[in-house]
């Protein structure tokens, strides 16, 4: 028998090679940064060799001495004369890390929470075309988290959060608030980010404009570290959160059965006359 042949009672099923379709590009890590003087070098000192070709970090008008920390470390620094909030401090990351030309943009947190060894990871999903979105997963067992040290109540609440979400977004992430992702530059130049709120639910709001504009979303499994430098947000605020989150759930379903339209997900200004192919 050749080997072209294919024995009795057997399906042949043809061999589809798998192509290299890798797209490289600029590949920028940015730092939303308050207070992260004791804890940066160590985040950075676990960055893999090579993989991140720039670093900026924007300090939202710390009390320590995270700026000059980061000046020592070589990185690129903008410092806010006021606090903007977590969700300012991304947009003012995301605008410069496109004014540097970046096709591929990670956010990590300088306060050695999230585990940045697997950088490389998340970029290498969206360099082969699998993902344009990939976010690190805190969330592998029950155990692992909490013994992790997610406190008990963060834990059940990001569960309900992240099922509520998958299940309104249709999406199958296993922790929708991760502070760990990673975005293609055509998603930060299509999603209209700069109109969300300058607080901590512009991720929740971010994810659901990923969802609308149709890119793909994928998670990894990132290790998790809790102590007392890693940030977190309160008892009061993580309410909040939860409540604005539902929220934003609610505006992106009356958006899309056209009962109220939220800005959130109408296209961004200069994309929409681009698209009509001029000025009107």
């Amino acid at each position: 028998m050749s080997n072209s042949e294919t024995p009795a009672g057997q399906v042949s099923t043809p061999f589809l090679p798998v192509t290299s379709n890798r797209h490289e590009g600029k590949t920028i890590a940015i730092m939303p940064a308050y207070n992260a003087a004791a804890t940066l070098k160590r985040t950075l000192d676990d960055f893999p060799p090579g993989v991140v070709d720039e670093t900026i970090l924007v300090d939202d008008c710390s009390r320590d001495n995270t700026a000059e920390v980061a000046r020592e470390l070589g990185l690129t620094v903008i410092v806010h004369d006021q606090n903007k909030g977590y969700g300012g401090n991304q947009k003012t990351c995301y605008r410069r890390a496109l004014e540097s030309g970046a096709e591929y943009v990670v956010m990590i947190h300088p306060d050695y929470q999230y585990d940045s060894r697997v950088i490389g990871l998340a970029v290498e999903t969206m360099k082969l075309g699998i993902l344009d979105v990939c976010i690190g997963s805190r969330i592998r067992t029950r155990r692992e988290t909490l013994q992790g040290g997610m406190p008990l109540y963060k834990y059940f609440a990001n569960r309900f959060l992240t099922t509520v979400e998958n299940s309104v977004l249709g999406q199958n992430l296993g922790d929708f608030h991760s502070g760990f992702r990673a975005y293609r530059r055509e998603v930060l130049e299509t999603i209209p980010f700069e109109r969300n709120s300058d607080d901590f639910v512009f991720d929740s709001q971010f994810l659901a404009q990923v969802v609308h504009f149709g890119f793909k979303m994928g998670d990894i499994p990132v290790p998790v570290r809790y102590f007392a430098e890693a940030s977190s947000i309160n008892f009061s605020r993580s309410m909040k959160y939860g409540l604005s989150t539902l929220g934003v759930l609610g505006s992106y379903l009356m958006h899309r059965w056209h009962l109220k339209k939220s800005p959130l997900f109408e296209v961004k200004e200069s994309r929409a006359v681009n698209e009509s192919g001029g000025d009107a």
